[in-house]
Parts: C-alpha cells; sequence; structure tokens
C-alpha cells in the first residue's frame, strides 16, 4: 500500500510519514509512506490513500476530486501537532479510507 502524506510545506509530513512508517513496521505491513506539500503533489497514479494536514481542510474537496480519477481514498489528519500525533492511530485512518473506497 502507498500512502502520501501532505501538509502546507512538508514539514509536518515528513514528521507524521515517520510515525506511519514506524506503525506499520510494528505491525509488519508493507507500507510505502511519501511525505510532501500539497502545493507540489503530483499524480496520484498507484496512490491508495492521501492523508491531508487538518489546516488544509479547505483544499479537501478539490484533492477528493483528484483523488476519484486515481481512486485514491482521501482522509484528513486530527487536528493535533504532528508532534502529538499518534502513528497508529493515522494508520488507522489510511486503512479505513481505503477499506472505505473499495
Amino acid at each position: 500500500m502507498r500512502i502520501v502524506v501532505v501538509c502546507g510545506a512538508g514539514a509536518s509530513s515528513t514528521f507524521v510519514a515517520v510515525k506511519l512508517r514506524s506503525a506499520a513496521r510494528a505491525r509488519g505491513a508493507a507500507i510505502e509512506v511519501q511525505p510532501g506539500s500539497a502545493s507540489q503533489l503530483g499524480s496520484l497514479a498507484g496512490v491508495d490513500v492521501l492523508l491531508v494536514g487538518a489546516h488544509l481542510e479547505a483544499s479537501v474537496p478539490s484533492l477528493r476530486e483528484r483523488a476519484a480519477a486515481t481512486g485514491t481514498a482521501v482522509a484528513v489528519l486530527p487536528p493535533v501537532s504532528p508532534a502529538a500525533l499518534d502513528g497508529e492511530r493515522a494508520l488507522d485512518l489510511a486503512l479505513d479510507a481505503k477499506a472505505t473506497t473499495l
């Protein structure tokens, strides 16, 4: 499964990606996580889940529209700082979003 995490500038998404990778390893799940910024988001082809920082909620409708073309699930991360974000919770959010789009 491939997950892309986006935030405003890319720094927070990098922190979240590290937590997601750690949670996936702990579960023995084969998950690739790529961080980035919403403004530099490229093609969603091959992306299973797009996790969006809560501060970008206004961009979610247009991101969902883009994602629909590739079957990419979109989920919004909870409104907490990346330092306080639980990697397990974020991973569950991504897995639930993917299951909903199947």
